[in-house]
């Protein structure tokens, strides 16, 4: 079974560190970005299933983020992480396509159960993308082959 891949992405560098560390107790690796710009170079480069994005951060916030991600990376899923204040804009991000919110702080288990979600839901959209992939070249030599008798 495929494991998780996750991103982390907080400007409070002690909750990074901390979460990370505590996913890793718990079997998962993930990348982490203190910033919205860092995570976008990243996943440039870096394979991730899932990214955990904080909402409220200097220069790019978590919204735009997450629009960035969707234009660019449309499969990854990404949770909204908020504080009470921000609720609001979470639910935004919703509309903007985030699989789902959490509030800080939020339990590692509760993290990790809305991550392994959001991660089979990206699965099944791979395997429904690879089935269609597979009926169009599937499809493609009948045409070819009607193409050639010249109907």
């Amino acid at each position: 079974m495929a494991k998780m891949a996750l991103m982390l992405v907080d400007d409070e560098l002690r909750y990074l560190e901390t979460t990370a560390k505590l996913l890793a107790r718990k079997g998962y690796q993930a990348l982490t970005a203190p910033s919205g710009v860092e995570a976008m170079e990243k996943l440039k480069t870096e394979y991730v299933d899932v990214v955990i994005l904080d909402v409220k951060m200097p220069g790019m916030d978590g919204l735009e983020v997450l629009k960035r991600i969707k234009a660019d990376h449309p499969l990854v899923e990404v949770i909204m992480l908020t504080g009470h204040g921000t609720i609001d804009t979470a639910v935004d991000g919703m509309r903007n396509g985030a699989f789902d919110y959490l509030t800080k702080p939020c339990d590692i288990d509760e993290l990790i159960n809305k991550g392994e979600e959001a991660f089979i839901k990206k699965q099944a959209m791979e395997e429904k993308i690879r089935q269609a992939q597979v009926r169009k070249a599937m499809a493609s030599p009948k045409d070819l082959v009607r193409e050639v008798d010249g109907e």
